[in-house]
């Protein structure tokens, strides 16, 4: 007898997933479902999760005949002009002129991350917090959070079923940025079972996995061609060969012509490195502060190293903002990356 498949239902999900901790699941999807009038804000230079998550939060509440606004730090970046609604993202916080009682943290691990929206934001306002980050300590009047989940985008997932939400094209390729992007790819360790399962559903919907992977993960300007080339000369491996780093200056950005946010993915180049278990990535800005992203591949908790400045993230990705000039920034925090790799001997 063959294996029966499972009908779709009306509203196109097919699949019957288990989330973790389903009562702050219920919660949130509580205050959702009784409040109107919503502020949707996520950390400062937004990736692909924050902006997968975000405007699906945005798609989510349109489908319940819901008001919102989106206000960002800045503006999104080119390469995610493709996630559908990304035009409507208020670029310019000084066209907004008014504060709202209702607001969604997504992908946030604490509301310094959302610092820039505070002035939009009430007094004792009801914060919707639905994150992955597991440094995040439950701010909000509902805080779904799961350190389990690869990316916010796969909690996002889940409270537009519990909504009962269509599964649109649209709203699929919000998710599948957020999911692809945060798992490198399918590449990291958070890539689970789980992951696989819910993206095939997205697929499903109409998705087409190169017109995402394409400008989120591959593409890059001829600038930013000028920038890796620049940096790629500073790149540099520990005599033992566990941890290589990489850093850019604001002189490298200015004759490259490039911005801090075509730093992204720079740091990966420091933990292809065969030997390599920690990677970081220094940047310079121009307000003597040196930006640090931190990688892992099996045994380092590089959020450890990140909390030791004030920063944080995940086990295997993390970053820290830090003051200081670059090479004393960098000596500090290669003495914090030693000490952990020295640790995890032991």
């Amino acid at each position: 007898m063959s294996e029966q498949v499972p009908l779709l239902d009306d509203s196109g999900w097919d699949w019957e997933p288990a989330p973790r901790h389903p009562d702050a699941l219920r919660a949130v999807v509580e205050r959702i479902r009784e409040n109107d009038d919503w502020l949707i804000v996520t950390h400062e230079r937004p990736d692909g999760d924050a902006i997968g998550s975000a405007f699906a939060m945005a798609h989510v509440l349109a489908a319940l005949g819901k008001t919102w606004r989106f206000v960002a730090e800045g503006p999104i970046p080119e390469r995610f002009h493709f996630v559908p609604l990304s035009e409507k993202a208020y670029v310019d916080v000084d066209h907004v002129d008014r504060k709202f009682k209702h607001v969604i943290a997504v992908d946030c691990a604490d509301m310094a991350r959302f610092a820039y929206a505070q002035k939009f934001i009430e007094d004792g306002a009801d914060i919707v917090n639905i994150d992955h980050h597991y440094t995040n300590p439950m701010y909000g009047v509902a805080a779904w959070v799961d350190a389990e989940a690869a990316a916010t985008c796969e909690l996002v997932y889940h409270v537009a079923r519990a909504l009962q939400v269509s599964l649109t094209k649209e709203l699929a390729t919000c998710l599948y940025t957020g999911i692809l992007t945060d798992t490198g790819g399918f590449a990291q360790p958070n890539t689970t079972r789980e992951v696989h399962q819910i993206t095939a559903e997205l697929l499903a919907s109409g998705v087409q996995p190169y017109d995402i992977a394409e400008p989120a993960l591959e593409s890059r300007t001829w600038a930013q061609m000028r920038l890796l080339q620049m940096a790629l000369n500073n790149l540099t491996v520990s005599s033992d060969g566990k941890y290589a780093i990489i850093y850019v200056t604001q002189g490298m950005l200015e004759g490259a012509g490039c911005t801090d946010d075509d730093t992204e993915g720079l740091v990966g180049f420091t933990r292809s490195i065969d030997t390599v278990e920690v990677g970081a990535l220094f940047r310079e800005t121009r307000d003597h502060r040196v930006k640090v992203s931190l990688r892992s591949k099996r045994y380092v908790d590089v959020s450890k190293i990140a909390q030791a400045f004030d920063g944080g993230g995940h086990t295997r990705a993390a970053g820290c903002t830090v003051s200081g000039d670059l090479t004393d920034v960098i000596d500090a925090v290669v003495e914090q990356i030693e000490r952990a790799l020295e640790e995890a001997k032991r």
